[in-house]
């Protein structure tokens, strides 16, 4: 793995940790965030209908923005659900992304904006 890969994904899990700790400080739920951790991946169901609305429904649910206006409303209004939801959200996305599950091309689920999953990228690199 070249070292901009690794740099890239320590960055992701600094997000996830960081996230994780402010859920953990604000004294939420674990249920709530054993029942939510994975709900993004929901999404991939879209790949039912082809790669091409499975790449938009994942995507829609993997990237960061939705997540942080969300967590910007729940601050604002001193919504907690809401804060805490936008806090799971934010660890799913930067622990796929640590992971080195990038957002989805149309051309497959296997295929990413990192590369191709499960695919050597060292080598692609040449």
């Amino acid at each position: 793995m070249r070292q901009v890969d690794l740099i890239v994904r320590f960055e992701w899990v600094t997000v996830a940790a960081l996230a994780i700790i402010c859920y953990a400080m604000s004294g939420f739920s674990w249920w709530l965030f054993v029942l939510l951790i994975l709900a993004p991946d929901l999404s991939m169901l879209g790949y039912l209908a082809g790669p091409r609305v499975g790449a938009v429904t994942y995507n829609a649910l993997h990237v960061l923005i939705a997540p942080l206006v969300l967590l910007v409303a729940g601050a604002l209004l001193a919504g907690r659900v809401t804060t805490a939801v936008a806090l799971i959200w934010i660890a799913h996305i930067a622990i796929d992304r640590a992971l080195g599950y990038g957002l989805k091309l149309p051309t497959g689920f296997q295929d990413t904006h990192l590369g191709r999953i499960g695919h050597d990228r060292n080598h692609a690199a040449g």
